[in-house]
């Protein structure tokens, strides 16, 4: 395998607040150098369901994941394994659910919560974070820089082909703060100002990247129902294939399928809706 792709993962980002506050990621669409798409989660619209159903492109009625408190290891294929079979090497720097979902549980805080595996057949060089504590009085989120940085360091070091990063910050703040908020939208604008520097890096390392969220969240900071507050979020993509007009309205499931076609590894028959960028 040759190609190589970064999936950026920010938690909990309604369409609305993409548009209204990313200024760097809309500046790259105006001047072309990334597509965006209008992108609907599946149902519910639920951290630990959108994780697992982003990366065995299945439903969570399917994998069986029905919320944050149902967590285990799935047994379907997903872009982990699938990019493995076809001779790729794989990262994560995410929550601890990835890592529970994709390779072992339970979560063990000593052994998963940094390894380095290269025979894995799922995830070959994990960095999690688990959170453990977090409330509304305390976040437990680590720096967002730290995480980008983590990522790039993985990149250089493994030379992954397939790397993903989520961080759950976005996500804690609208929960706190909600979406008319001084603090939500600062939260925002750090968010795209730490991001920023990393991407056109990413693209010198070879990498394509897919910038998007899990699901979204409404004026009060909830989500997991059908509201598009609650599903609709924005996915940017940087790299050289063509997509689909912009107004193109696509679904999560769509994503493992996209992201095995842009590396070159077969689909498997679990994973049945349409890639939206050619090969």
């Amino acid at each position: 395998m040759d190609r190589k792709l970064l999936l950026i993962i920010l938690d909990g980002v309604p369409l609305r607040n993409w548009s209204r506050l990313f200024g760097n990621l809309e500046g790259w669409v105006d001047n072309g150098a990334a597509q965006k798409w209008t992108m609907s989660s599946v149902l519910p619209s639920i951290s630990a369901s959108c994780y697992a159903s982003i990366h065995t492109g299945v439903s969570p009625q399917e994998h069986g994941c029905t919320g944050n408190g149902n967590v285990f290891r799935i047994d379907k294929p997903d872009l982990f394994s699938e990019i493995r079979k076809a001779g790729g090497t794989t990262g994560a720097v995410t929550h601890s659910f990835w890592s529970e979902f994709f390779n072992r549980h339970p979560f063990d805080f000593v052994r998963d919560i940094e390894y380095d595996e290269p025979e894995s057949t799922t995830i070959n060089h994990g960095r999690f974070h688990t959170m453990t504590g977090y409330g509304a009085a305390n976040q437990m989120t680590p720096s967002d820089l730290d995480i980008f940085a983590t990522l790039t360091n993985l990149a250089g070091r493994f030379d992954l082909n397939y790397g993903i990063l989520h961080t759950c910050t976005l996500d804690s703040m609208g929960h706190r703060f909600q979406h008319e908020s001084h603090e939500m939208d600062h939260a925002c604008f750090v968010m795209d100002e730490m991001l920023a520097p990393f991407i056109p890096r990413w693209r010198a390392m070879g990498y394509e990247v897919m910038v998007t969220a899990d699901h979204g969240q409404d004026a009060r900071g909830h989500h997991g129902g059908r509201d598009p507050l609650q599903q609709d979020v924005a996915l940017y993509y940087f790299g050289d294939s063509k997509g689909p007009e912009a107004e193109t309205h696509l679904h999560q499931l769509q994503l493992a399928p996209t992201i095995l076609t842009r590396l070159g590894a077969p689909i498997p028959a679990s994973m049945k809706a349409k890639p939206f960028l050619p090969a």
